[in-house]
């Protein structure tokens, strides 16, 4: 079976630098987009290119997105520390982004590969919002989006607002109403799938180069989650919404109507899930729901999802 083209939109990152990863051994990468989000711009590109060049992996890195869309940049997330990136000693990268701007090259890879193209938006949506705003026909050309953001439980930012979308609320309301097909995974799934203290000794006593970067990259990681969110996983957030198109068994998902709030006063940035299996709104005065638009990610098989990923990362040389 042909694998899955995918192109992964990022803002790496210690999960984001996962997610390339298990990407480009396990399906077809065909670039790589970055964005502002869990640091800057110059950061999260130049985060990009030390993980492509660390594991030799052969494909374009175009630089994106600044700032959000319509409000100001909400900072940079601590968790991964001062460079977006600490914790391993990882050479400055010689490579550089391409000439083309982020969101042009989305566009030409969805035309290129029309109909097959899932695009993997693991940061703020910034650059897909303005591709859409840009080229409309890319409802018909992308094949699917699938999202790491959002909760249909907790938030991290806010109570009810995961850090991804509440970076820039506008674009993601863009992408979930756009009408292209959608899979979201969120926090309720994702923060209890990541590496625990085993696996990152596993990673580190294989003294292969990449795992062993990823297992320092790992431990410091995890200790900014134990004190951050008293988590015994470092999670790996963004390899949970690529997973899938490898081996699908590894999350369930449930197809309802998935929407972003923007005017709330305490709930800007959530993602709205209607998971009340209404069977019948007679006689009683609960709203329709809405149409469903998104395959929402309800529940992982955690353990076999993360060896899988270890398996990935082992394999480099």
């Amino acid at each position: 079976m042909a694998k899955t083209k995918i192109l992964i939109d990022c803002d790496p990152g210690h999960d984001d630098a996962v997610a390339i990863l298990f990407a480009a051994r396990r399906l077809d990468l065909v670039g790589v987009t970055t964005v502002h989000g869990n640091n800057t711009l110059e950061n999260t590109t130049r985060n990009g290119l030390a993980v492509l060049e660390l594991a030799g992996i052969d494909v374009p890195l175009a630089a994106g997105c600044d700032e959000p869309l319509a409000q100001r940049s909400v900072g940079i997330a601590a968790m991964h520390g001062k460079s977006g990136l600490d914790g391993a000693d990882i050479k400055p990268p010689k490579r550089r982004p391409i000439d083309t701007h982020a969101v042009d090259f989305i566009i030409a890879m969805a035309e290129k590969h029309k109909g097959e193209l899932v695009v993997a938006t693991i940061g703020p949506e910034t650059n897909i919002a303005m591709a859409l705003r840009r080229e409309p026909r890319l409802k018909q050309w992308i094949r699917e989006i699938t999202v790491m953001g959002g909760s249909i439980t907790t938030g991290n930012v806010t109570p009810v607002a995961e850090f991804n979308i509440f970076c820039d609320p506008e674009a993601a309301w863009a992408v979930f109403e756009s009408g292209i097909p959608l899979r979201m995974v969120g926090l309720n799934v994702t923060r209890r799938t990541g590496f625990d203290q085993g696996d990152i000794d596993r990673m580190k006593a294989s003294g292969k180069k990449v795992a062993t970067v990823i297992a320092d990259l790992m431990a410091f990681y995890l200790e900014r989650q134990r004190t951050g969110y008293g988590l015994n996983v470092a999670p790996m957030h963004d390899v949970c919404a690529v997973v899938p198109y490898f081996d699908a068994s590894l999350i369930e998902y449930l197809h309802t109507s998935a929407h972003i709030e923007l005017t709330g006063t305490y709930s800007r940035g959530m993602t709205v899930c209607d998971q009340r299996n209404l069977k019948s709104v007679a006689a009683t005065n609960m709203r329709n729901a809405t149409p469903a638009n998104c395959l929402v990610a309800v529940d992982a098989k955690s353990r076999a999802l993360i060896d899988l990923v270890i398996g990935t990362i082992l394999e480099y040389a």
